[in-house]
């Protein structure tokens, strides 16, 4: 017969292995060295494994236990993230956001599924599309939230991580060693012909624009297909492709900052909630940039 594993035991286990010391994790789970090896060895009996080597200088994991603390902290963070959901005030009214087209597809759609679960009684709407798009709703008060790419130092808003923006290339394809490069570029945007092409110039690339739109949906599919390089935020690169380096003769375009404006006339608990909930979607991006 399988027994349940108890998450307190699971909790415990993931103090010892982080502290690799039973008497350090006793003081931080509040329990005496004793009752932490108690602890210990249930959860072993309850498995029908060992999950720590014993040595004079501390504990470390087994094979056994390593395999495990993935699933341990796994599991204690649905229950912390189900406990906070639960204690968390319900929140109501309107959240307006603009988003870009680039994480449209990838970063904010799991933010903004969490909040609705979280809080099904705010209406949220997104409006997705160019920077300049969005800032001009903001001032219109017909945003309250956007996330938008500044090439600049902002002057105001927030930071959320700096994403380089690169020539990217098939994987398959190597249409960037062709004589004459096919480049792939947004039909009305000043930005490609500035730094993009701009980019070509300067290191003196010969190229013909092959393929032009106004998504950069439409920029990954000419990439993959191998139709022409693109160029694209580095975060934001699809799979079977890769970026373009200096050791293939490219330069990086720009460093573009992503950054959180929010509309000063427009305050409410539902949009500092929804501010939290974007701020913690690019953290990732963020510590693995820093």
């Amino acid at each position: 017969m399988n027994l349940p594993l108890d998450s307190e035991l699971l909790r415990t286990f993931v103090a010892v292995a982080a502290a690799g010391n039973v008497t350090r994790a006793a003081e931080q789970v509040g329990r005496t060295q004793s009752a932490v090896s108690i602890q210990i060895r249930k959860l072993e009996e309850t498995l029908g494994e060992i999950l720590f080597e014993r040595g004079s200088r501390g504990v470390t994991l087994t094979p056994q236990g390593k395999r495990l603390l993935t699933s341990a902290n796994r599991i204690i963070g649905l229950l912390d993230e189900a406990a906070a959901a639960i204690r968390a005030k319900p929140l109501g009214g309107p959240v307006r956001i603009g988003i870009p087209e680039e994480y449209g597809y990838t970063i904010l759609p799991r933010a903004l599924a969490a909040f609705a679960n979280q809080h099904p009684h705010v209406e949220v709407t997104v409006k997705c599309g160019y920077s300049a798009a969005q800032l001009a709703a903001i001032d219109a008060d017909e945003l309250d939230l956007a996330v938008i790419f500044d090439q600049e130092q902002p002057t105001s808003g927030e930071v959320l991580f700096v994403d380089p923006t690169v020539w990217v290339t098939s994987e398959v394809h190597c249409v960037h060693e062709n004589d004459i490069v096919p480049v792939a570029i947004y039909e009305r945007s000043n930005w490609c012909k500035k730094f993009a092409i701009g980019s070509l110039d300067k290191a003196k690339i010969n190229y013909r624009v092959a393929y032009s739109c106004d998504t950069s949906g439409g920029l990954k599919i000419a990439a993959v297909s191998g139709l022409a390089i693109a160029p694209l935020a580095s975060s934001n690169i699809p799979a079977g492709c890769r970026a373009l380096t200096e050791a293939d003769g490219y330069r990086p375009i720009d460093s573009s900052n992503v950054v959180l404006r929010r509309n000063p006339r427009m305050k409410s608990a539902a949009i500092d909630g929804m501010a939290t909930m974007i701020r913690e979607a690019f953290r990732p991006i963020s510590a693995g940039r820093s």
